[in-house]
């Protein structure tokens, strides 16, 4: 399902994307990453579904759902899916959102149970690991209607 940015966010899109065309002739991307993907994530999650966030102070567990679930919060402005680290609160759902910088959109890719997702991962490893986008899409298929979050807006 695809959505419009906020307009909070678009103001810091739109300035990206006059900075990557004012560059374009030597090929500089400005691409969001890291802290900054993961707060926008957040923070459209928030607008959209109602998230009461949490802050950085709770592992694993980003906000909670008006009804209450834990949430865990993905996002990526690329196609390769998100990382993951070992944490020992694991949330009750996963939001995962793609965003497209240049559109100004986002897409929820997954809206579900975070338990089939982390299903996908070894049972221990070290550093990050990511699932794919693909594998996203794959489970959010399977996703019945009354186990995923209701969106607040639906401006498509």
């Amino acid at each position: 399902m695809r959505f419009r940015l906020p307009e909070q966010i678009l103001r810091l899109v739109n300035a990206r994307n006059e900075l990557k065309a004012h560059y374009s002739g030597v090929d500089l991307r400005f691409t969001f990453d890291g802290n900054l993907v993961g707060d926008l994530g957040e923070a459209v999650a928030a607008d959209l579904f109602g998230l009461k966030l949490t802050g950085r102070s709770n592992e694993g567990i980003d906000g909670h759902a008006r009804d209450g679930r834990s949430v865990q919060v993905k996002a990526s402005g690329t196609r390769r899916g998100a990382p993951f680290r070992l944490v020992e609160t694991c949330a009750d759902h996963l939001l995962f959102f793609h965003f497209e910088y240049d559109q100004c959109v986002g897409e929820v890719i997954y809206n579900g149970p975070e338990e089939p997702v982390r299903q996908t991962l070894p049972a221990s490893w070290v550093g990050q690991r990511s699932v794919g986008t693909a594998t996203f899409r794959r489970l959010d298929k399977l996703v019945s209607e009354d186990a995923r979050l209701p969106m607040l807006l639906q401006d498509k």
